[in-house]
């Protein structure tokens, strides 16, 4: 490994001595090493589409389980047989008619 010298600002040098420790790195030098990684090989970063699409998956997600939990199909009906087999609540959703 080959050693070089560096000038920084103080306030940077201060910057470093206060967090090295604190993000788990054995010595500021490490710390260095893996900034200077990053710096050459950033970490990807997504495009706000994939993000997009990313938070939407999410939601649906979150949608379906909720659905599943409460027995309701994706036009809004409750499913009573499923719902009693799973032991789960019975919710009505607006515009659906109980079954007696």
């Amino acid at each position: 490994m080959e050693k070089i010298n560096v000038r920084v600002p103080q306030s940077l040098l201060t910057q470093i001595d206060e967090v090295w420790k604190e993000r788990g790195y054995a010595s500021k030098s490490e710390f260095i090493r893996d900034a200077l990684r990053d710096a050459v090989n950033p970490p990807t970063q997504l495009s706000e589409e994939a993000l997009k699409y990313l938070a939407e998956s999410r939601t649906q997600r979150e949608q379906d389980e909720l659905k599943e939990r409460l027995g309701i199909d994706d036009w809004g009906r409750v499913d009573i047989e499923s719902t009693r087999v799973t032991g789960g609540t019975r919710h009505r959703s607006p515009g659906v008619k109980r079954e007696t």
